[in-house]
């Protein structure tokens, strides 16, 4: 991941007017705005008539750096009839809840938008096409007057999850709405389906290339003059490259008292500039750092290793003072520095660029590179800036510092919904061997791989954790002990007994405000519903809710009221139950928790309720839902699979559904099989299996999905083939269409078409 280029460290989304609405994400504004307009550009008036008189509501721009692909973006939006809205997409858009908040924050910023309804929390692995389609297109439609978004630097975005979520935006555009997308690269776009339908206007390097009045206007704006004949050569070495162009102009020297650039001090590096990076390059270290004072040139290759400067950035990372002038001059002087706003506080180089500046840095004095990220890291460190520090701090390749930052970091960051950036940073610290010296880094990788559904890297990460230092440094101020305890209380291998004691463990060594407090003694309370000991079990739950709430732990807060509400029904106190289901759905949905797998038990409290107050379709919704969240819940979590499954099959068993309740308990035999010893449930499994061995077999339905059925749900509204549906989920072509056909079958339909109408009309893919 790219180091310093992302700001999402608030608890809110900045909003326009300064009214923060209930996200996680403090979004980088530079990211929202199109570059500042500076003295020298061109206008690209035959690519921008192109643009706005065309009808296609996608818009494709591919080309190499320097072919003036954002200012062309610019421009269009200056000449466009309707609002154009762009985002700047860098490397830490790689994860679909950030790329969604910016998203959403974009459209704001035209017109409010119900920024919760777009924004998602979507856990590692699910499908993320279907809600950026869904939200981020209703959205759109529910705007007073169409607008144009698009999307730059579309080749930072290498996530496939984000990558469909594009592409699937692109298909479900609503009418007079467009989208535009500028890459380097392969455009993340379904470009068969959308020039089968001619729903798509694609601008390539043919395109983009200078004409002869462009490049005159280009060199001419940058100071210097060209007679025809050179112009026609220059032009034609260049292939219209508009860097080139540019480039060659600042090599123009001083005749007559202006600037000349057939008398540049080397015609033939001139003469010989063509679209080609390393040609650039080239001419960049010969001919502009050649010119420049040691001093500057130090600082630019120094700095290269910045995605954004300011000046106080700079003078930390440089030990120096003048940053900020220096900056600002050299904005002023050329295009190759580009302000990211207009009080010149922040600014980046032309990729380009930095690209020569990083390789010339190398070249000189590649010993500074880890020195200079270290210091950087250190600078967004003391500025609250723990993503862009991690960043900084792995290039530096400081496993300690990463390890500190991302023990702080990790639970908020999962909490927020950025799970990709969460899996990110435990993969550089597996690879750098960083997980296996530092246990309080292995326990928190366990965890969350256990929140995923993933049961043998949990199992991986857990035996890592018995290998480091046992003293351990956790970042709450807890013991290690009680990490460790409470790890063995999440994963449940040895029994309820154990998990019962462990939890008792971890409470002893929790500081008060360690974030696990909570979560404790959620698993504390599970342990003794487990045990029937509903009673006690009240108790513990009753005071985990009060520590979530003063921990802000909304996960623990949720769990810890279906628990209660579930115990509820139990002693057939509807009042109380009604009341503690409501609050745990308005967590929920206070906290953006409605696709995380632990919330299941919240719907299913919540439709368990509606069925007992007759309210029939509500709970089948409610139901319906947690039905599809039980897939992350496997027996990495075997006390919370099983209890989620069993309050599911009760939910069918009063909804009168056999086979779906046949379906849940075959799943329950299954992590039973691997985890025995889990109190009481093997027998309420038993029980609610001689219960459904009185009913007729039932009808095959919705209900009656396996977890890999319910896994493909979300792909089939997609622009996705099988094929690619397989590779998402790392099966083959044909295993995808054999559960498919599966899907159709019990589904009752024919057809993908049919399929995805009838799973809309009974709430399997959501909202």
């Amino acid at each position: 991941m790219t180091a310093g280029a992302k700001h999402l460290t608030s608890p809110a989304v900045a909003r326009r007017d300064g009214d923060a609405p209930r996200g996680r994400f403090e979004l980088a504004e530079w990211k929202l705005r199109f570059p500042v307009r500076r003295e020298g550009t061109v206008p690209r008036l035959r690519l921008v008539e192109r643009l706005v008189a065309s009808a296609e509501p996608v818009v494709s721009i591919t080309g190499p750096p320097g072919y003036g692909k954002s200012t062309l973006l610019a421009q269009w939006a200056d000449a466009s009839d309707q609002p154009v809205v762009p985002v700047s997409l860098d490397p830490g858009d790689n994860d679909p809840a950030v790329l969604l908040a910016y998203i959403a924050g974009a459209l704001d910023r035209i017109e409010r938008v119900d920024v919760d309804a777009v924004e998602a929390r979507m856990p590692h692995g699910s499908s993320v096409a279907v809600t950026v389609a869904r939200r981020v297109a209703a959205a759109m439609a529910s705007m007073r007057r169409p607008v144009t978004l698009v999307l730059d630097h579309a080749e930072a975005v290498r996530n496939p999850r984000c990558r469909d979520a594009v592409a699937e935006l692109a298909a479900h555009l609503p009418p007079g709405h467009r989208l535009g997308v500028a890459t380097r690269g392969e455009a993340p776009l379904p470009l068969g389906t959308l020039r089968s339908t001619g729903g798509v206007l694609e601008l390539g390097v043919d395109d983009l290339a200078m004409g002869l009045g462009e490049a005159r206007a280009l060199i001419e704006g940058a100071g210097a003059t060209i007679g025809d004949e050179h112009l026609a050569e220059l032009v034609g070495r260049s292939e219209g490259w508009p860097v080139a162009l540019y480039m060659a102009a600042l090599a123009a020297e001083p005749v007559g008292g202006g600037l000349d650039l057939r008398a540049a001090r080397d015609v033939e590096i001139v003469a010989g500039l063509s679209g080609d990076d390393r040609f650039f390059s080239d001419y960049l270290r010969l001919e502009l750092l050649s010119r420049l004072p040691d001093r500057t040139v130090t600082f630019l290759t120094r700095t290269s290793v910045l995605d954004r400067l300011s000046g106080p950035l700079c003078d930390s990372m440089l030990h120096a003072d003048g940053s900020g002038a220096l900056l600002e001059a050299l904005a002023r002087s050329n295009l190759l520095v580009v302000p990211l706003d207009r009080r010149g506080d922040w600014y980046r180089y032309h990729t380009l660029f930095r690209e020569m500046l990083r390789a010339e840095l190398d070249r000189r004095e590649p010993r500074t590179v880890p020195a200079l990220h270290a210091r950087a890291a250190a600078w967004h460190e003391a500025g609250d800036e723990a993503e862009s520090a991690i960043d900084h701090a792995e290039a530096a390749g400081d496993g300690e510092m990463v390890a500190r930052l991302v023990g702080r970091a990790a639970l908020p960051t999962y909490a927020s919904g950025r799970v990709d950036t969460c899996m990110e940073w435990f993969a550089w610290l597996e690879a750098a061997g960083v997980a296996r010296a530092r246990p309080e880094v292995a326990v928190l990788g366990a965890v969350l791989h256990a929140l995923l559904g993933n049961a043998a890297a949990a199992d991986e990460w857990a035996a890592m954790s018995e290998t480091g230092d046992a003293e351990g440094r956790p970042p709450d101020g807890s013991t290690m002990a009680s990490w460790h305890a409470l790890l063995r209380a999440f994963l449940c291998r040895s029994g309820v007994a154990d998990v019962r004691r462990d939890a008792e463990l971890a409470l002893e060594g929790l500081t008060p405000g360690s974030q696990w407090r909570a979560a404790a003694l959620v698993i504390q309370g599970l342990a003794l519903v487990i045990d029937d000991e509903p009673g006690e079990a009240d108790v513990v739950l009753s005071r985990a809710v009060e520590v979530a709430r003063h921990l802000d732990a909304a996960p623990a807060a949720s769990m810890a009221l279906a628990e209660r509400a579930l115990l509820a029904l139990g002693r057939r106190d509807a009042t109380a139950a009604e009341d503690l289901a409501a609050q745990a759905l308005a967590v929920v949905a206070e906290r953006d928790l409605d696709s995380y797998p632990l919330t299941a038990l919240v719907f299913l409290a919540a439709g368990r309720v509606a069925i007992q107050r007759g309210e029939v379709a509500e709970a089948g919704s409610l139901v319906a839902r947690a039905a599809v969240l039980r897939v992350g819940l496997t027996h990495a979590v075997p006390h919370l699979a099983v209890q989620v499954r069993l309050e599911l099959v009760r939910a069918y068993l009063e909804l009168a559904d056999a086979a779906g309740a046949r379906q849940v308990l075959r799943e329950v035999r299954d992590v039973v099989q691997v985890r025995p010893d889990l109190g009481t449930l093997p027998a309420q499994a038993d029980d609610l299996r001689a219960k459904l061995a009185a009913m007729g077999p039932g009808t095959m339905g919705a209900s009656s999905l396996t977890p890999a059925e319910l896994r493909l749900l979300p792909m089939l509204p997609t622009h996705l083939t099988f094929r690619e549906m397989g590779e998402r989920l790392h099966v083959s072509r044909h295993t995808v269409k054999t559960q498919a056909m599966s899907v159709y079958r019990k589904l009752g339909v024919s057809s993908r078409r049919e399929a995805i109408e009838r799973v809309q009309e009974v709430g399997l893919l959501g909202g």
